[in-house]
Order: structure tokens, then sequence, then C-alpha cells
């Protein structure tokens, strides 16, 4: 039951992210009946972007920990603003001069888009952000390489994988503390000792939250408990820790002890689906109950008649492209807090993300505003399911593990395909009709 729980978490938390991303496929393709094939480079120019800027504001602030709330909503607003400028661009410079011709022409261009983002994403940047210059660097030649510091990120971004800083909070919201107090260190390194007796329940994770100050500031450190089985633990006992400190790091310090829950909520999920479901409910609102939304919706059937009807036809569509890629920014953002490994933005990783994301916006119905949500969670539901529940069946059999998870991909475009073969235009997509 408890596989089920932290699965249906994952889906919700994963399906948000491939509702955001899905929205702009239909947004472009709801206005231009065409597929910006683009459209995934820019989550990737989101989420390096994200990186760049909060290594930077990090850097610069000297923080330890997760930074103050505004560090978090300052990276996304740079996110946004990097990606809704350059949507901007590409629709101004390479697609409006083409408009008029064959879509072919269209198709060929998105792909060569793509292909240019990648590819000037991963060439070896200038630095622009650099570690703090260790003291005994210091006295150094500025121009050596030692005194200026370790590179931490670069323009362009570079081919090498990085892991970006956590800027929001990832705390467990139903976990339980069972006991607190001052804690000092034990008889050997990575061993402490609690000032009350515990009581340990078998089968079950705790975690010791350790608080020192350090330079007048706390410093929060989270340790797991090791070599213990269960039973009751007295005051002053030898408890053996990970990862391993030295006594320093337990002088004048307190602790809490902590029950991990069965099944963890963590506030990283919860931020993720709160924020992605306020966007959606502000898409939904601008595209059915504004005067750019009836302009959006009016293009989608004729661009000529709407021209006519006094729409402003490059407004809105450049409109458009800011609004999707807007949202592929915010889902960006979200994704490096959830997933803080960071592919280099040529990798096959961030491909496959945008081709799952494109999968929902067709399976859902693409152009359909409320079927790209839609197809957003069923996608993530039957990958994660997919592969969590074939993996314990097939491990169950004797098979060897690892498996399932390969086939996680399998489910997902078997669902394409099965859609496209019962129902070609998606599940809330509506068939439409040409005369000729």
């Amino acid at each position: 039951m408890a596989t089920f729980f932290d699965t249906l978490i994952a889906t919700i938390a994963l399906g948000s992210l491939y509702a955001l991303v899905a929205l702009g496929y239909t947004l472009v393709y709801g206005v231009l009946k065409f597929i910006n094939f683009a459209h995934s480079d820019i989550f990737v120019l989101g989420a390096w972007t994200s990186f760049t800027s909060a290594v930077a504001v990090t850097t610069l602030l000297d923080t330890q920990g997760v930074p103050p709330w505004w560090v978090g909503a300052l990276v996304l607003m740079l996110a946004v603003l990097v990606c809704a400028t350059t949507g901007y661009l590409i629709e101004r410079l390479a697609y409006r001069p083409l408009r008029k011709a064959p879509r072919l022409n269209v198709l060929i261009t998105a792909i060569g888009v793509s292909l240019l983002l990648q590819n000037v994403g991963q060439l070896p940047g200038y630095p622009v952000v650099r570690d703090n210059v260790p003291p005994a660097a210091a006295t150094a030649d500025a121009s050596a390489p030692a005194a200026q510091g370790q590179t931490l990120a670069t323009l362009p971004f570079g081919p090498t994988p990085r892991s970006m800083p956590q800027l929001l909070p990832n705390a467990v919201l139903n976990d339980s503390a069972v006991a607190s107090g001052t804690i000092t260190a034990g008889s050997g390194r990575g061993q402490v000792r609690l000032d009350q007796p515990i009581e340990i329940l078998p089968d079950r994770q705790y975690a010791l939250v350790v608080t020192r100050t350090v330079d007048g500031e706390p410093r929060t450190t989270t340790f797991r408990l090791v070599g213990i089985e269960g039973g009751r633990i007295e005051a002053g006992t030898d408890i053996g820790t990970q990862p391993r400190r030295d006594p320093i790091d337990f002088e004048n310090a307190t602790y809490r002890l902590v029950l991990s829950p069965v099944v963890a909520l963590r506030l990283i999920d919860v931020l993720i689906v709160v924020s992605s479901i306020a966007l959606m409910i502000v898409l939904q609102y601008v595209v059915f109950h504004t005067r750019l939304g009836s302009a959006m919706r009016a293009l989608s059937f004729n661009t000529e008649t709407a021209a006519l009807m006094g729409i402003n036809v490059n407004r809105v569509i450049s409109i458009t492209f800011v609004m999707g890629t807007a949202l592929a920014a915010a889902a960006a953002f979200l994704y490096t807090q959830k997933y803080t490994s960071l592919s280099q933005p040529a990798s096959a990783v961030w491909v496959l993300l945008g081709l799952k994301a494109f999968v929902a916006a067709v399976v859902g119905g693409i152009g359909n505003v409320r079927g790209a949500v839609l197809g957003g969670f069923l996608i993530a539901g039957l990958e994660l399911f997919g592969s969590t529940y074939s993996e314990v069946l097939i491990t169950a059999a004797g098979g060897s593990s690892g498996i399932g998870t390969a086939l996680r991909d399998i489910y997902v475009f078997g669902l394409l395909i099965l859609v496209l073969l019962v129902r070609p235009a998606g599940i809330l997509g509506t068939v439409t009709r040409e005369k000729v």
C-alpha cells in the first residue's frame, strides 16, 4: 500500500510538470496548426537559466542551506524572462517569415531551431560565476586560476552536467519528532550520545536533525541512524550516524529525533502541484474569459477572417508564443527543484522528456487546453505505475531487477499508438472536417 501512495504522489507531481510543458505545444498548435519542436529546448533553456541564476545569486549572498524564499522567486522570474524573450525571437525571426509557406518548410525550420538551441547550449562557455577565492589563493597572482576560484557556471552552459542548488524547502510534511534535547559526541567518529532514552521501532527509518551555531548562525545537518535494529536505547549510549562527522561538529548542539513516515509527503511536491494548478487556472481564464483569449480562439478557426475582424494577428501569435514559453520556464524551474541533477543541454534525457510532454498533448487532444492537462497526468501515471508494478511482478517471478523500469517508455509510446488508432484527435480532441 505504501508503494501505491508513493507512486501516486510522484505521479501527481510529474504529471503537473508534463501538463505545463504540454500546454505550450497545445497553445501554438491551436493557433498556428503546427508543432513547435523547439518547445522542449525552451524547457532546457529554462532549466539551465534557473541553474545559472541560482548559482550566481547564492554565490553572491554566500548562503548556507536553503536561501530566503525571494531567491527562488527571483530565479523563476529570470527564467521566465529569458525563455519568453527567446520564444518571441523564435516566432519573429524563424516562423513569421514562413507563415504562408508550405507546412513542411515550417516543420524543418522548427527542427533546425531545436538543433541550434541544443548545440549552442552545450558550447564551452565563458565563466560568469566563480567560487569564492580561497584564503590561501588571495595573496597569489590575481590572474592565476586558483586565485579566481573554481568555475561554477558559464554562458553558454557547456557540456558538463551540474547539480541545481536547492532553492525551495524539501522538508517532509508528515514526519513526527519523537525526541529532542542536547547531543554530544560519542567515543568514536560518527557516534553521538543523546541526553535521554529513546524507543526505536523495528523496520522504521529515523532521522537525527542536529542544529549547531557557527559564527552566530544556526547550521542544521540531517543524519541517519545506523547499526540499530530497534528497542530501547538508554541515555548516553553510543549511536552510529551517517554521514560520519568529527566530534567538533556536535559541540554545543541540539537535536530532534524524527520518525520518517511510511509514505512521505514532501513540501516540494506540494509546491509543484499548487503552482502548476494555479498557472493552469490562470491560462484557462485567459483563454476563455478575456479578449486576448477570444482573439486566440478566433485565430484558431481562421486567420484571415480574424484579421478582417480587426484582430492584430502578429501580436496575438507573438503573445501565444510568449505564454507557452513562460509556462515551459516555470515547469523547468520546478523540475530542477525536484530533480536536481541537470544533464548537458543536448542530452537525450531532455529530448525524451520533451517527447513525453508532446505525447501528453496528443493523447489529451492537441489544441485543447483541458486535454493537455489530462494527457500530462495520464502519461505520468502510466509511466510511473507501469514501471513500478511491472518491476514488482518481474522481481517476484524471479526475473532481473531493472527490467520494469526499462519498459516505462514503452508504456508511454504504446498509449500514443493506441490513442491514434482508436481516437486520432485525442481523448478530448474534436474531429475537424475540411470542405474541398
